[in-house]
């Protein structure tokens, strides 16, 4: 997905100096409303990035839609558009996607299946709700290529987890592994991505790597982090330094989670609209190349309609953000 803002806030994510080995307390990370242009746009639910947190090991991008009834909305049509230096992840509640890029694959999206592309050195692709959705919902994900890897060739991964069963809870592994259940999709840093539905009333204790930090976001019903209540829309944020998460259902419906983890990105990184680079410079020459038609990108094939153009610079460097330090 385009991150559609008409003026998309720079970030640079960085990670805190001085992280401890103690348990972490949990932080409420509550969502901003994003329209994704258009008078009958969808309206997006982005909890990361923002200044209070602008990474969750290498997750740097959350947008979370719906239940959206696409006769009202007009559901999603994101015309061709760029990524560099991320991966970008689709998961799906309901609902289906048609997904083009310039490798020239066409793809579906469809609850329960992982659709992982490569943006590396540049790549673009088109997004469009399929005639057979009636109902759009869903999250959208993207991943922060390290240094060595950011310039690394285009790709594009499939993969539909089987379902793990334990008492009380249905879970999804389609990133690393939890719950005994490993993903064999290719990242470029250790991460975790999981989905998790939680029965009514229902509590799960998950040994996770005590080096990762994890973001919980609630889809569907709410749900106690630890010692946190998190309502629909909110993401939990864990620090470091836990070898066990336990998740409450207190709801008395089934509850959906979206489980997010991997070890502090020692990195800094300038993001800005679809672009992820490492200074002002490279977020130019990426808009630049853009604009152009750069064979960097390519050309998406199969799509009724003509690409996004990218926004406005800002008229100044665009200037660093960090994650607040730890207290």
């Amino acid at each position: 997905m385009s991150n559609m803002e008409t003026d998309p806030v720079e970030m640079l994510c960085g990670t805190d100096a001085e992280r401890g080995a103690e348990k972490p307390r949990v932080e409420v990370i509550s969502p901003r409303e994003v329209p994704l242009g258009g008078p009958r746009a969808m309206t997006v639910r982005r909890t990361l990035p923002q200044r209070a947190r602008t990474l969750i090991g290498a997750w740097c991008f959350a947008d979370h839609y719906g239940p959206d009834d696409v006769s009202a909305t007009g559901g999603m049509d994101v015309a061709p558009h760029p990524h560099t230096g991320l991966q970008t992840v689709s998961w799906l509640f309901s609902g289906e996607i048609e997904h083009r890029d310039t490798l020239g694959s066409h793809a579906f999206v469809r609850p329960g299946e992982l659709n992982l592309m490569t943006g590396g050195h540049g790549i673009a692709h088109s997004e469009v709700s399929t005639p057979r959705t009636t109902i759009l919902h869903g999250v959208q994900l993207w991943v922060a290529l390290p240094d060595e890897h950011r310039h690394t060739e285009k790709d594009f991964q499939h993969h539909v987890p089987e379902p793990v069963h334990i008492d009380g809870a249905e879970i999804r592994v389609f990133l690393g592994s939890l719950a005994g259940s490993v993903s064999l999709v290719r990242t470029f840093t250790p991460l975790l991505g999981a989905e998790i539905a939680l029965e009514p009333r229902a509590s799960v204790t998950l040994a996770v790597d005590p080096g990762y930090e994890h973001g919980l976001l609630v889809d569907h019903g709410d749900v106690r982090m630890a010692d946190t209540l998190l309502r629909p829309a909110d993401m939990g944020y864990a620090h470091p330094g836990i070898g066990a998460l336990t998740l409450t259902n207190e709801s008395d419906v089934r509850a959906r989670t979206v489980l997010l983890g991997g070890p502090p990105f020692e990195e800094e990184i300038v993001m800005w609209w679809n672009f992820i680079g490492r200074s002002h410079d490279d977020i130019v020459r990426a808009r630049d190349d853009w604009q152009k038609a750069s064979e960097r990108f390519g050309t998406v094939k199969g799509y009724d309609g003509d690409r996004l153009p990218a926004p406005t610079l800002p008229n100044a460097t665009i200037t660093p953000r960090r994650n607040p330090p730890r207290h």
